[in-house]
């Protein structure tokens, strides 16, 4: 069974959202586009709803929170590797993102956090394969043993 995911993504400005998720690739689907929302395509099974907030508000009763001052939910996407965390995130940076915290490499994974515009959280990171495959533990030993 193959399952597509919808995000949906407050935004105070949606114009400047759509630049921000072009500027990272994306493509912006017209047919599911309009003024209160952006149909933002990953890949052919990842889309992000890019919702203005009064818009986003009408699909629930519960309070809109600010994602620049608390995070709700964090998407990450597994790279190919660290060069291409490096890369998009350098294309989210000049975009008008923000990095909010360092790089993390923990040996055995590389991950770096990208927020867009409105503080909404993306992360992109790379787990060595043999990590991935056997677990971290598992890889961490073998390199100390080398």
């Amino acid at each position: 069974m193959s399952t597509q995911i919808f995000v949906n993504l407050p935004t105070t400005d949606l114009e400047r959202s759509k630049e921000f998720y072009r500027a990272l690739g994306c493509e912006i689907n017209p047919l599911f586009t309009d003024e209160n929302a952006a149909c933002v395509v990953w890949s052919e099974d990842v889309f992000f709803m890019v919702l203005t907030r009064e818009f986003f508000a009408t699909f629930t009763d519960k309070p809109i929170v600010d994602p620049n001052a608390q995070l709700q939910t964090s998407v990450s996407f597994a790279m190919g590797s660290r060069e291409e965390v490096d890369a998009i995130m350098a294309k989210g940076l000049a975009a008008g993102g923000a990095e909010p915290i360092e790089a993390q490499d923990h040996g055995f994974m590389y991950s770096r956090d990208l927020d867009d515009p409105d503080g909404n959280s993306l992360g992109f990171l790379f787990m060595e394969p043999q990590a991935a495959s056997e677990g971290p533990e598992a890889y961490m030993e073998g390199r100390e043993e080398s």
